[in-house]
């Protein structure tokens, strides 16, 4: 009669409204939920979104606000999926042959892409070929062993989706894992865990729930063994339309998270979490503010401006230090006041220990053929350096950004590139300075030779001509004529000093009018009228030079933008959306790009360098 009273008002609703009724009835059922959280891998959260069948991605807010480097895995395309079935003595007769019948079940429904392991646990848990049968029962209930031996299972599996679903009708009395061991391994597989308890004497949900509500998944119960095949084909049909959801959060231990879950055109989901942790006794905020001062969202950045103000502090009242001491070392010979004799020591001694490990350097590498190319490289920079410093320099440029590339991405790889283009940083300062100061001899050379041809043409000697160069022309030209007299002067044959002085500025113009000049010297003639020749034909050389590279000026820059394309769009990308790129950089299929990326740009500039160099 209850039962009538009850339901009798129904049959008065009118149609239309009973129409509402069912509509509404049928979009709540297939509304947005979030079934599940875990924090375990903090500061990554992973989210369990059960959607709407066929609906797009969801969408997700931390407090409002839509996260970023948000990664979604729909369950319901691919999935790696463990079954694991208790087939302990308790489960023997009708239990076990329902759990394996909805198992049996669950694996005919599966999708095209899953992939699905079994593991059987009694007293011990392993991984088996077929569901167990009804005999294969077995004293004991290892079931944090079979826990941690799916997820195990599972962290070799390639796929994105990893679930692991447990069966079992009693609690753990034989495991050698404890609770915190399943699910710290569940965690570090990102496997959900979706336990089936079967209402029992022995059975104690608690643990089961809280396995699930730590790993994102979703916990049943079934109150007799006959409702395990409709409980198999429901996390069946929820599965096929959950999203795995995971993003890196900004929140701090102790902070709420309200988060919520949009599915477009299909409805919104909401959970509160709060995550592990907080503040210990041990590090209770200072008293001489109040602890929402430093709970403030700002309050990171003040510290950071803080402390970077102190540096900043440091750094000056160091540089100022060692400026007072320089200028009162300058300044002490004129004041009268006699030098610490103990500071001259100490600086005598630590110049004199550095000369000593220039001088080992260099006589340890005076045979390798790159230390010399170092040296001769200095000398046409016309650098104040010897080849062992600048080692030294490339070195600590090397550890340096070894260091900052070790501190930025935390890659071995990385901290090898970065490492390698610190220590060739210094040589390529180097070497653009030689090219800068070969250029501008070039452009000096047709000057110089038409002064040498004036004075030879005046009547001055080949000696007083150089002379003349040397107090009439500019840098470089004047110093490095002005080492030619100076060796002669020491009793060095004048062609000997200036193929030296060709072999140490590196230019080939200069080479060939060296040799031009050695020649005429040996079989005699006008060489005055050799100079003003060969002044033409270098001049002819630059003229076509120059033209030649106005012609390749835009395969030139074509091939700049080519090479510094990637480069840039990488930086770009990393700094809008790091969480993106953080694969390339911290993953071994990430780093093998990255190598055959750098050797194709490396082919890629050889080929344009040869499309546009011309040697004349």
């Amino acid at each position: 009669m209850r039962w009538r009273r009850v339901k009798r008002p129904w049959l008065r609703v009118p149609p239309l409204a009973l129409a509402a009724l069912v509509v509404c009835g049928a979009a709540s059922a297939s509304n947005v939920r979030i079934v599940g959280v875990d924090l375990g891998g903090y500061p990554d959260v992973r989210v369990s979104v059960v959607a709407p069948p066929g609906s797009r991605q969801p969408q997700l807010r931390e407090n409002g606000v839509g996260v970023t480097g948000l990664r979604a895995v729909d369950l319901g395309a691919a999935k790696a999926v463990v079954l694991a079935v208790d087939r302990s003595q308790s489960m023997r007769g009708n239990a076990l042959v329902d759990a394996v019948a909805g198992a049996r079940a669950f694996l005919d429904a599966k999708g095209a892409a899953d992939r699905i392991s079994l593991v059987a646990f009694g007293h011990t848990a392993k991984l088996v070929g077929s569901l167990p049968q009804a005999a294969d029962t077995v004293p004991g209930t290892a079931l944090w062993d079979a826990v941690v031996l799916a997820a195990q299972r599972l962290a070799h599996d390639p796929a994105a989706g990893r679930v692991i679903i447990v069966l079992t009708d009693g609690r753990d009395v034989s495991s050698v894992a404890t609770f915190a061991d399943a699910v710290a391994a569940a965690q570090r597989a990102k496997a959900s865990v979706y336990p089936i308890g079967i209402a029992g004497a022995d059975f104690t949900p608690g643990p089961l729930q809280a396995l699930a509500r730590e790993t994102g998944g979703s916990y049943h119960e079934a109150a007799s063994t006959s409702q395990l095949g409709a409980i198999y084909a429901s996390i069946g049909r929820d599965l096929a339309r959950t999203w795995s959801l995971g993003y890196l959060t900004t929140a701090r231990p102790g902070d709420t998270l309200h988060l919520t879950a949009v599915v477009p055109g299909g409805g919104i989901g909401t959970d509160t979490v709060v995550v592990a942790g907080g503040v210990s006794p041990l590090q209770t905020p200072p008293s001489l503010l109040p602890a929402s001062t430093w709970a403030a969202p700002w309050m990171p950045y003040a510290v950071a401006g803080i402390v970077g103000a102190l540096l900043l502090l440091a750094c000056a009242l160091v540089f100022s230090a060692r400026k007072g001491s320089f200028l009162s070392g300058r300044l002490e010979p004129h004041l009268g006041r006699p030098r610490s004799p103990g500071k001259a020591r100490r600086r005598h001694g630590r110049e004199r220990l550095r000369r000593r490990v220039v001088l080992l350097t260099e006589r340890m590498l005076a045979n390798v053929k790159q230390f010399r190319a170092l040296q001769r490289l200095l000398e046409r920079a016309d650098l104040p350096l010897r080849a062992a410093e600048l080692v030294y320099i490339c070195a600590g440029a090397a550890f340096f950004f070894g260091l900052l590339g070790t501190v930025a991405f935390g890659s071995p790889l990385m901290t090898l590139l970065f490492a390698a283009l610190g220590g060739a940083l210094p040589i390529a300062f180097v070497r653009h300075k030689a090219r800068v100061r070969i250029k501008r001899f070039d452009n000096q050379l047709p000057d110089l030779l038409i002064t040498i041809s004036a004075s030879l043409k005046a009547g001055h000697s080949f000696r007083h001509a150089i002379q003349a160069v040397v107090d009439e022309g500019a840098q470089p030209t004047a110093k490095e004529f002005g080492r030619v007299l100076s060796e002669t002067q020491l009793g060095a044959p004048v062609d000997q000093a200036l193929a030296d002085m060709a072999t140490r500025v590196g230019s080939k113009n200069l080479s060939f009018v060296m040799t031009a000049v050695t020649i005429q010297r040996q079989v005699g003639g006008s060489l005055a009228g050799l100079f003003d020749g060969v002044a033409e034909t270098v001049r002819q050389r630059q003229h076509f030079a120059r033209k030649v590279q106005g012609l390749t000026a835009m395969g030139r820059m074509s091939a700049y933008v080519l090479i510094g394309l990637p480069f840039f769009i990488a930086l770009a990308v990393t700094l809008l959306n790091p969480t993106y790129m953080s694969p390339l950089y911290h993953t071994s299929t990430g780093h093998m790009l990255i190598v055959g990326m750098l050797a194709m740009i490396g082919l890629g500039s050889v080929v344009l360098k040869k499309m546009v160099s011309f040697r004349g």
